[in-house]
């Protein structure tokens, strides 16, 4: 079964794959915004972010290049390190958990230890992607 296990893990394709399920949340936020500009806008300005139509723009593009330099595996730590930063951006303008009041504080307070997650789900693909880097520069 390792034999199995080594195969599956070790394709061309189950990386392309995985990397596609890990920023799926980004690119797909990315074309959301982009396809419905005036909702992104609307969703910028309701964070306080102005000029709203700028910000949209700036987080869409930030979402769908980060994403693209991660499945393409190519600058993946750009990629990794563009969507870590933007994610960890979020947690003090839009999921503040502690100005909150109960129950909404620890609703909140549970999505911002998901965006730790996936932040360190980035840094692992930036590390992997790095350490294949190293050893084929060395075969």
């Amino acid at each position: 079964m390792p034999s199995f296990i080594d195969s599956l893990t070790g394709s061309n394709w189950f990386g392309y794959l995985g990397r596609t399920v890990l920023t799926s949340m980004f690119w797909m936020s990315g074309v959301a915004k982009m396809l419905d500009f005036d909702a992104g806008v609307a969703e910028m300005a309701h964070f306080g972010l102005e000029p709203a139509p700028f910000f949209n723009a700036a987080v869409a593009l930030t979402q769908l290049f980060g994403s693209a330099f991660i499945i393409a595996n190519r600058f993946t730590w750009l990629g990794a390190g563009m969507l870590a930063v933007f994610t960890a951006l979020t947690i003090p303008i839009a999921h503040n958990f502690w100005t909150m009041e109960e129950p909404l504080r620890t609703l909140e307070f549970y999505v911002v230890m998901e965006h730790v997650t996936v932040i360190g789900a980035l840094m692992v693909v930036a590390w992997k992607s790095a350490h294949t880097d190293r050893v084929a520069a060395t075969a």
